[in-house]
């Protein structure tokens, strides 16, 4: 969808100004917030593209004003209430009302401390056999859909070069929009930078992007 958050950023806001020495988190409740996300994750409750369309879906004023951290809590929370996890009510009285409801696993401390990650295999069985191959010129389409996708707008009715093609994934469009996979096959593209950004852009500078092959035609 188009918005605010859009992938690589917007222009009009000025250089992205870098903190010095900037710690992981600048209160400790950053920390935790990363850790329910984590946990929730965990228990496959929902998907991550889920939690990424609930923070893209925050009003403009809101996503500019609040911290990263806090977009994340904002979207777990949403996300929680909806999948019924836990109610309005519960995370304005910080505390449960009622029994838990019951996930298909639970991340505890001597899960993690096996295992060390918390992320199953990204690779799906691929449904057909891949479009592109490295060397293929590409075009993005120029498409503004209302959902969530991965293909940022700068980069929109494009043309590229397939550098590497990584397999099938789960297909965030299609994961927010109806809850199922819909494997498809994912490419690096690289692109020269005038050819996003015209004959001013440096002609040292090239761009890579992920792209899934739904976003893809033949150039």
């Amino acid at each position: 969808m188009n918005g605010i958050h859009d992938l690589g950023g917007m222009q009009g806001f000025g250089p992205v100004v870098t903190e010095p020495n900037e710690p992981p988190f600048h209160e400790p409740w950053e920390g935790r917030v990363l850790g329910m996300v984590r946990a929730v994750l965990y228990t496959r409750a929902w998907k991550i593209d889920l939690f990424r369309y609930h923070q893209e879906v925050l009003p403009a004023r809101t996503y500019l004003d609040v911290s990263y951290y806090h977009r994340w809590l904002l979207s777990i929370s949403r996300t929680a209430v909806e999948k019924g996890l836990v109610t309005d009510s519960e995370i304005q009285a910080g505390h449960a009302q009622g029994p838990g409801v019951p996930v298909e696993r639970t991340l505890t401390a001597d899960v993690l401390a096996a295992t060390g990650v918390i992320r199953a295999p990204f690779g799906r069985p691929a449904p057909r056999e891949a479009r592109f191959q490295p060397g293929d010129r590409v075009r993005t389409r120029n498409f503004h859909p209302i959902g969530h996708t991965r293909l940022p707008r700068y980069a929109r009715d494009k043309v590229g070069t397939i550098e590497r093609v990584h397999g099938c994934h789960a297909y965030p469009d299609a994961v927010v929009a109806t809850g199922e996979e819909d494997p498809q096959w994912l490419y690096t593209v690289v692109f020269e930078a005038a050819a996003l950004w015209g004959d001013n852009a440096d002609p040292t500078l090239r761009v890579s992007i992920d792209a899934f092959e739904p976003y893809l035609e033949p150039a």
